[in-house]
């Protein structure tokens, strides 16, 4: 793709780069083009392809390997947020980034008895929800421990959220087609907590018995018309670096 009279600047450059690797479209050990090469593709200046590239490397996206000049670095412990995931499915049609797979999906109908789960969907403490939960992988290994809470109207309209396993397509999509309801995303809302034992268990983090365990959490709100629909809670093994949206 070119860029010619574009007015792209090094955030551009970066920033084409940074999707490209985060939708795995470069994976880790892929080069990059040369930074002829990218100049020409932006029509910028060597300056700006080399502030660019710079920005990947400060950001640990990339690194100078000699004669293969800059290339895709190694993302062990990395997670998407869940924002990050909803765009690139939304953007590529692909469910997982390099690597990443999910696993133990379940859905069940129970009470809602996180009252800050209860307040974000718009329902009463201990009202009957949909929860889904799955934990998602890279390279095998737990990264985030993923729940949804979807608000009762839904179910109404796509009963397949009680289904267990991985819903194909995403289940708002059926939903929005269904009632002609479109689906809007707020901000994601981040706070930190001790990990339950269930959580633990779910991440395969072994500790001691009282030991305590502090995790990031992520929450995401969902909304239609009505009010909310679905809310995103995902819990971060401990030690990773979340790749956000841009």
């Amino acid at each position: 793709m070119a860029y010619r009279n574009s007015g792209a600047g090094y955030a551009d450059v970066a920033s084409h780069f940074r999707q490209l690797i985060q939708d795995g479209g470069l994976s880790p050990g892929d080069s990059l083009p040369s930074v002829e090469e990218i100049r020409q593709q932006f029509d910028v200046s060597a300056k700006t392809v080399s502030r660019a590239l710079r920005v990947l490397k400060d950001e640990g996206l990339a690194t100078s390997r000699g004669s293969l000049g800059t290339v895709v670095m190694e993302r062990q412990r990395s997670a998407a947020t869940g924002a990050a995931r909803l765009d690139r499915l939304n953007r590529t049609g692909k469910m997982y980034a390099a690597g990443e797979t999910s696993t133990d999906h379940i859905a069940m109908l129970r009470s809602c008895a996180d009252p800050d789960i209860a307040n974000q969907l718009g329902v009463e403490p201990h009202d009957e929800i949909v929860i889904r939960q799955r934990v998602f992988r890279h390279d095998g290994r737990p990264t985030v421990v993923a729940l949804s809470c979807i608000h009762l109207r839904a179910l109404a309209e796509v009963p397949e959220v009680l289904q267990p396993g991985q819903l194909k397509p995403f289940w708002q999509k059926t939903y929005t087609e269904r009632t002609g309801k479109k689906v809007t995303r707020s901000p994601e809302r981040r706070s930190a907590r001790l990990a339950r034992p269930d959580e633990l268990a779910a991440l395969e983090i072994e500790m001691p018995e009282g030991a305590v365990v502090p995790v990031l959490v992520l929450h995401t709100t969902f909304h239609t018309e009505d009010g909310p629909i679905e809310v995103w809670e995902d819990v971060y093994a401990p030690g990773l670096w979340q790749t956000g949206t841009e």
